[in-house]
């Protein structure tokens, strides 16, 4: 238990000294050992819900007598960052809540979560929009997609101080729009690129139809990029006319989309930035991850079998408290065996947004440095 909460309680707290209590102290509370979790109010049961994989999902916090506290110690290495809901019971009615005491929300297309940051965890600074650094610019543009039978639009990130006189690095993003809303892509970009840790380039941020379909190995995808957005994008803005310039990034089935992708049409994309990739395969009888893996399945265990040379240079990452974990690790090996370059990091995170935002400096630096880091490197 944490000492401070320890203290309180030992005095036989009122409600008087409880309000006090929350009201002086930042919820949950934290130290080198773990967490505390804390709910205030009337309840007949109170669970903390999370996503680390490992862990019982749902587990109860317990009553501090005579009071409405109710408190749950976790254990959680230093570093590490989680997202939570509170399951209160009362009357026999399960509520699913955000943490009332905990300011800090995470959002993602389903809603809402709470943010427990441990112990040594803290926000980067690149992260955050606002900075001063110069602002790069987003325009749309449509096309319609014969491989992908409709029209599409696509969002562009141009650099700030975009010259069309000089040639740019191309990264086309899988899901850029939830990027964009979720993980605060656009200020990152102009962050790093300001402080002259990437180099500038353009971004295209695509978004899926049927996203499970397109992104599961689809062929029709990855036609879709290569023969029909990239050459448009060719035509029209001055990119860097080399393979080692283009990189395809993507998170959990965007990263199956652009591994994919590389690998059904190898010698285009020599950058891979890969996060939390739901690479499930099979060595032995079938999977377990239910019928909309099959396709990624069929990819994956494709891949392993012939792995050629999809790309170069491959920057990998993976939430420890992930159920993804075994199959992100199984996938270095194998990379690495067939001649490609990988950068694999493992972070005390869970299949979320603010993870991959997390991810991005030591990703884009190494795959596209810029000035700073050719000089201290």
């Amino acid at each position: 238990m944490n000492a401070l909460l320890a203290e309180l309680l030992s005095r036989q707290p009122d409600d008087t000294d409880v309000t006090r209590f929350l009201h002086e102290n930042a919820v949950p509370l934290t130290d080198p050992g773990g967490v505390t979790f804390l709910y205030h109010g009337e309840a007949d049961a109170v669970l903390l819900r999370h996503w680390v994989y490992g862990l019982p999902s749902s587990q109860s916090l317990e009553r501090a007598p005579g009071t409405d506290l109710w408190h749950l110690f976790l254990e959680l290495p230093p570093g590490s960052r989680i997202e939570y809901k509170f399951d209160v019971v009362k009357n026999g009615a399960n509520d699913w809540i955000t943490d009332p005491l905990n300011p800090l929300t995470a959002e993602d297309p389903f809603g809402h979560n709470s943010v427990c940051r441990a112990h040594g965890y803290e926000r980067p600074d690149w992260t955050l929009p606002g900075s001063g650094a110069r602002q790069g610019t987003l325009e749309t543009i449509s096309l319609h997609s014969r491989h992908l039978q409709g029209p599409r639009q696509v969002s562009l990130y141009l650099p700030a101080r975009f010259r069309r006189t000089r040639q740019y690095p191309l990264m086309i993003v899988h899901d850029g729009h939830d990027f964009l809303k979720f993980a605060d892509l656009k200020a990152v970009l102009d962050n790093l690129i300001d402080s002259l840790e990437i180099a500038p380039m353009v971004v295209a941020l695509t978004q899926p139809g049927d996203r499970l379909t397109e992104y599961a190995g689809d062929v029709g995808h990855g036609a879709f990029l290569v023969k029909e957005l990239l050459p448009r994008l060719q035509s029209s803005l001055p990119l860097e006319d080399s393979p080692r310039h283009r990189c395809l990034m993507g998170a959990s089935f965007g990263a199956v989309a652009s591994l994919a992708t590389a690998w059904q049409h190898q010698g285009v994309f020599d950058r891979l930035l890969l996060l939390s990739g739901s690479f499930a395969f099979s060595d032995i009888g079938a999977h377990t991850r239910g019928p909309v893996f099959d396709p990624v399945v069929r990819f994956m265990n494709g891949l392993r079998a012939r792995p050629g040379r999809p790309s170069r240079k491959i920057y990998l990452a993976c939430g420890m408290y992930e159920s993804l974990i075994y199959e992100n690790r199984s996938l270095v090996p194998l990379l690495q065996a067939n001649d490609m370059l990988v950068r694999y990091r493992e972070v005390r995170d869970g299949h979320n947004w603010e993870n991959w935002r997390d991810r991005l400096q030591d990703g884009l630096s190494w795959l596209f440095p810029g000035p700073l880091w050719m000089v201290y490197e």
